[in-house]
Parts: structure tokens; sequence; C-alpha cells
């Protein structure tokens, strides 16, 4: 590791995604945000004004290289050596603990605020978001992904499978709501 790696301040996710995505190839921000909605967009939300924020902050910091503007103005970004050491950083670090952090439960933590036929509505429509993932998710070939993607899948699976089922409980959690 060189002096610069050890004098830089550590990645945030984002940025250390846009770098993950980088080792792929030269890849322009709207590009980048393809790849973060396609890959990781389940999972991790990633918006276009924070991959253009984070290219324009990793340029600064040596982190990634500005190539000249191709077709429709997209100008591709390409990860230098330094951007390799401060991604190998990150994805070698302890990455934590989860947050939860699910719009549906916070709505519902409030519930007793909403009229019932209201809050029936925004399940039901959530349910079918969730259920639209698990089978998207299913139709995945897994043979097709490396052992860390099949993993990350399997996880999504699973995860979805388990919401699914906390939104067959509702109605029995909500047979008493006599508002």
């Amino acid at each position: 590791m060189t002096d610069t790696a050890t004098r830089r301040r550590p990645l945030n996710s984002t940025a250390a995604s846009l770098l993950g995505f980088l080792h792929e190839g030269p890849m322009s921000g709207w590009d980048l945000a393809t790849q973060a909605q396609h890959r990781i967009g389940d999972f991790w939300t990633i918006t276009q004004s924070q991959v253009y924020r984070e290219l324009g902050a990793m340029d600064t910091a040596g982190l990634v290289t500005r190539g000249e503007p191709g077709a429709r103005e997209r100008t591709p970004y390409r990860i230098t050596e330094a951007g390799r050491e401060a991604f190998a950083e990150w994805v070698s670090r302890d990455p934590g603990a989860e947050t939860i952090r699910v719009p549906l439960l916070l709505t519902l933590s409030f519930g007793d605020h909403l009229d019932p036929k209201h809050r029936d509505r925004i399940i039901a429509a959530n349910k079918d978001v969730h259920q639209d993932r698990l089978d998207r998710y299913l139709d995945e070939d897994a043979s097709a992904l490396g052992p860390n993607q099949q993993a990350t899948l399997a996880f999504g699976i699973a995860y979805e499978r388990a919401v699914l089922e906390w939104f067959d409980q509702l109605p029995t959690i909500f047979a008493n709501d006599r508002r």
C-alpha cells in the first residue's frame, strides 16, 4: 500500500461500488447508474446525482480518470491504480451490521393515523412489488453467475420469501383493528 493510500479518507459505499463496477472497464456516469440499478438496486440505492458527485470527487482524488466525451456526450471514467488500492481496502474491511430501512415499516409504525382501507391498499401494493421481485430472482439463471453473485441472489430469494410470508400474516395481525 502506498503512503497516499494510508492518508486517503476511507471510501464510502457508493464510491466503492462505482469503483467495483469500473474494474470491468471504463464506464460513463449513466452506465454506472444503470449497472448499479440492475445489479445492486434491490438492496443498495445509488441515485444518478450520487454517481456524478462521487465520480467528480474520485476524479479529484485520483481514484478515476476522466476520458474524452463520446456518444451523447457521455464521458467514460477509468479506475486508476490508486482507485484499485482504495477499493481493495474497502472490500476487505468488515462491512458491519446492516440497518433496516423499509419505508412500509416506517409508515406502518404510524399506521394508527391511517384509515385501515388505505393501509391495506398500501400493503397490497407493496406485496405485489415483493412478489414481482421474487419472480424476477427466480427467473435469473444462477448457473450463469459466479459464486458471490449466486450467494447474493440466494439471499434475495430467501429475503423476498420471508417478506411475503410476513405479508400473509398481516390479515391475522390486523383482524382486531376496529377503527
